[in-house]
Parts: C-alpha cells; structure tokens; sequence
C-alpha cells in the first residue's frame, strides 16, 4: 500500500508537464507514493502521462487569457462542472495531497480539494504565477516557487526551483573545439522570429567572427521556410552552420555552447541557469501576462542574460548584440556563471519533501 497518494494536475505545454512528471517520479521512486494525474484532453500530457506509466484522468476546461469572448464564456460555463468532476476524482482516489502544476485542469482540481479541506501544494515556475494559480494562490497550503519575487503569490511558499534533468547541471567548459558555437532555439514549436531573422544577418556574423558555427533548431512548422532563408543568403552547403527542426541531444548541444538566442520560458530558463550558460532572450510577447518577459527580467537583472523585445529585434539589432556578446568571451564566462549561481539542483527533492510534508 502506498505510504501517499498524490493528484497532480494541470498541464497543456511541456513547460508544465514536463516538471510535473519530473516529480511524479521523485514522489514515486523516493517517497513510494500512488500518484495519478488530472488533465485535459487537448494538453501534452494525453501523451506524456501514459508514457511515464502513471494514470491521466480527463476534465473538461478551456482558457480565460487571450481567447474570445465566446471562448471565456464556454470556459466559465464548464467551470463549475470541472470543479465538480474534480470533486469526484478527490473523493474516489482519497489524495493525501492535491498538486497543480498550472495550466488548464489546475484550477478546478485546486478548488476541489480547497473545498474538501484535501492539503495543495501549488508548483508556480515563472516570475509571475498564471491565472490558475493566482487564483488559489492564498488559499493553498503551501507553494513551491521558481524567484524570490513569486512568494507574495502565495502562503507558506519556498523558492525550490524548477526539476530540470541532472545531466544539465554536469555541463561544464566545452569539451572539443575552440570555435565560438551560437546555439539558436525556440522550444519543440520553435520561434517564427528567431527563424525569420537570423538567416537574414547570419552571413555577416559569420564573417564578422572567424571560425563562429551556427547551431540553429526550428521546430518542425517552420524547417523548409528556415532553410530556405539560408539559402537565399548563399549558406547552402555553409559547413559553419547547422539546421534541424530537432535536437535530440539538447544537453549535448549545451555542453558545446558559448552562447543561447532563445525564449525565457520557465524550463528554458532553468537550464540556461543549470548548465550555467550565458544567453541573449527573446521573450515570448504573447505568452500569459507577459510571463516570458518578466522571467527574463530577473536573469537580466542578475547580469546572467541580455534581452531584446521582439518588437525592437531588427537585423541591425540582433546583429549588434550577437557580435558583441561573441567577441567578448571574459563576459560570456562571467554572465555564464551568473546564470549557474540562478541554479536549484535539488529542486525536485525539495518538492517532493514539501508534498510529504503537507500529506494528511
């Protein structure tokens, strides 16, 4: 018998799946705890949960920020009925503690178990908390949080971080070569920005500094318009650059670069932080209450990372700051290191601790 039970829920994008199954499995393996989740039929987590061998139970919810008006009144409408369903699975699986992760199952499990006096834990990983957690974020038992700034969100929270996988924080100095290596990413769906713009000024950084190689990952939508950019640019068969719509090998990529041009998602961000690697952001402007950017804020801040808008990311822009982050190893050594002192490498034993800590 389990000496646990945990509901974990929330989900939709890999940023909160991903770490929720991250402790999933810490719960499972350290603390031999039954763990199930809560989801929503359109998430990453209808593949993801089942994968990792843990039971997915499905609501029905859909978004309140950025949507149509019809789309917020269909969202309020299931909501009760979501709280309802959720109410059903807490009294049938009996958790000793409830776990959102954010997104969009979080909060109507959240408020079933408020409801029913069952212990929360909220998971919040950007600067500031989404709305399902914003929402229940004074009536939780207690919080686990990525910055500092996030604790006012919530009671009884502690700045854990965010579980990213062990072998990001064993990267150390580059391993082979001396070549300066730039490291473009936007996550899995990559980013139309990053994709549109570099092709057009990647020429001139390459000529701009010897021996530079270009390691740029576009997610699948966007691979052909990518490569065909480069192409018009004459860097076809260019042996400095690479182009894939995937990686397979994030963490290896990691290891051989000096510099990232990326998102300021929240799991992003703690791997630049893990593996201790400077980067130049490009948040997300569309992401929910603008989090991308204030979790670039704070790295930005601890001069562990440079930022440019997108509105402001002209050729001429991007060129400018590449070049001069490039050229400037001393600097890119200094902000790599600043970035690592952002690190928590034992967040997902310290969540799983919290969980226990609160069971009934």
């Amino acid at each position: 018998m389990a000496l646990v039970r945990v509901l974990i829920a929330g989900g939709g994008t890999g940023g909160h799946v991903i770490p929720a199954l991250a402790i999933a499995r810490e719960l499972r393996d350290a603390h031999g705890a039954e763990v199930r989740f809560v989801g929503t039929a359109r998430g990453l987590e209808t593949r993801l949960v089942p994968e990792a061998g843990f039971p997915l139970e499905l609501i029905r919810v859909g978004q309140l920020k950025n949507v149509s008006v019809v789309t917020k009144l269909r969202t309020v409408a299931d909501l009760p009925l979501g709280v309802m369903r959720c109410v059903g699975l807490v009294r049938s699986f009996k958790p000793d503690v409830v776990v959102g992760v954010g997104g969009y199952a979080s909060g109507p499990a959240m408020m079933a178990a408020i409801l029913l006096r069952v212990p929360t834990l909220a998971f919040e990983p950007n600067a500031v908390p989404g709305l399902a957690n914003r929402l229940v974020g004074k009536w939780v038992t207690a919080a686990a949080v990525n910055f500092d700034g996030t604790r006012s969100f919530f009671r009884e929270a502690k700045v854990t971080g965010i579980p990213v996988r062990r072998e990001f924080f064993e990267v150390g100095a580059k391993t082979t070569g001396t070549a300066r290596r730039l490291l473009v990413f936007g996550g899995s769906q990559g980013a139309r920005v990053l994709n549109e713009v570099l092709p057009k000024i990647a020429a001139r950084l390459l000529q701009a500094i010897p021996g530079l190689e270009i390691v740029h990952q576009t997610g699948g939508r966007h691979e052909v318009s990518t490569k065909e950019l480069y192409e018009q640019a004459g860097l076809t068969a260019e042996a400095r650059l690479r182009v894939q719509p995937y990686l397979d090998d994030m963490v290896g990529e990691f290891a051989q670069a000096d510099l990232m041009l990326c998102r300021s998602g929240a799991s992003t961000m703690a791997e630049l932080a893990a593996a201790g690697k400077a980067s130049l952001l490009v948040p997300f402007p569309q992401a929910a209450d603008d989090h991308q950017r204030k979790n670039a804020d704070v790295f930005v801040a601890a001069e562990a990372a440079e930022l440019i808008v997108e509105a402001d990311l002209t050729e001429d822009r991007l060129l400018s700051a590449l070049r001069g982050m490039l050229l400037d190893a001393d600097w890119l050594k200094e902000m790599g290191e600043r970035a690592r002192g952002l690190a928590h490498p034992n967040a997902v034993e310290e969540i799983g601790e919290m969980v226990v800590g609160i069971s009934r």
